[in-house]
């Protein structure tokens, strides 16, 4: 029988890592729903992402400046220059190149099937975590993925036949998106670790703001910023609710459980999507696709609490 002792040691992982990436995936997931709102109304990828960084940037200035405030008041050492740019530029990759090439394959596929691809990435994370970082590929992460998977398939198959015929484009594009941010999450735990969940997320998301905006004007005149109330009310609700606050969660989740782990729990968002996009946008969800949606949940929640015993 095994002691307190030996029970006790064995790792726990906290419940509220999981719980920040679960919502801050599906915070995430209504990111597609707006965008497509907003195309709807005639905006293109440049101009919406640029109003997007532009109103979520005071939230991360401010932040930044308190988290700063808190370090000189605990006597901690402020982060190198080195640190600094170290997380601006993974920063750039994970929430300005990601988002922009994921802006523009929405142009071309449904919000559904977008949500499917992008949710690719954690398989990135666990092969480049293996060919680039040394990490293990543990089995039931290799099991969790053949499940969860196969319900993304079943979900994709059955809305293939209603894509357009710039469906390549778009997967493309977003294929992009799912790489570029899976390197983000690999490059951005031991950064995390340095300096903090909510340093960290302010310099990150200031590099992508400055990137987006920059990119901005150079490409469209300062007029295109003047859009109609309803783009403006949109790049809110995407600044608010799908950027500041599910950045800020899923930060919070990769300094308590693993980019691994993190990644996993996050596949729930493909399902969020095809839940928010068949109420918002009326795309319709056949029985084949509900059934892959369970898959997708059971694997996840059993990867969750088979990780979480350690």
């Amino acid at each position: 029988m095994s002691s307190v002792s030996e029970v006790s040691a064995k790792p726990v992982v906290p419940l509220a890592g999981y719980a920040y990436g679960a919502a801050g995936a599906i915070l995430f997931a209504s990111k597609g729903i707006i965008i497509k709102l907003a195309y709807g109304e005639g905006v293109d990828p440049e101009t919406l992402l640029a109003l997007r960084m532009a109103f979520s940037l005071p939230f991360y200035l401010v932040i930044g400046a308190i988290a700063l405030k808190a370090m000189q008041r605990r006597g901690e050492a402020m982060p190198s220059l080195r640190i600094l740019a170290q997380s601006a530029g993974v920063g750039a990759l994970g929430y300005w190149f990601s988002s922009y090439v994921d802006f523009l394959g929405l142009q071309y596929i449904s919000a559904s099937f977008e949500r499917l691809i992008l949710f690719t990435y954690p398989l990135f994370v666990v092969l480049f975590g293996a060919l680039l970082f040394g990490q293990p590929i543990r089995l039931k992460a290799l099991w969790t993925f053949l499940i969860a998977y196969g319900g993304l398939a079943l979900i994709f198959m059955e809305g293939l036949a209603t894509v357009g015929t710039d469906v390549a484009r778009g997967a493309m594009f977003v294929g992009m998106a799912a790489v570029s941010f899976a390197l983000y999450q690999l490059l951005a735990r031991k950064l995390l670790n340095s300096i903090g969940s909510a340093l960290f997320t302010c310099v990150a998301m200031i590099s992508a703001s400055v990137m987006a905006l920059g990119q901005f004007a150079l490409v469209r005149p300062l007029a295109g910023l003047m859009v109609s109330p309803r783009v403006l009310m949109l790049s809110v609700l995407i600044a608010i609710g799908a950027t500041v606050v599910p950045t800020f969660l899923m930060n919070a989740a990769l300094k308590r459980i693993s980019a691994q782990a993190n990644s996993m729990i996050s596949t729930v968002s493909p399902v969020a999507t095809m839940v928010l996009a068949f109420f918002v946008l009326g795309e319709t969800a056949s029985p084949l696709e509900f059934a892959g949606a369970v898959l997708v949940m059971a694997s996840v929640g059993w990867f969750t609490l088979s990780d979480r015993r350690g």
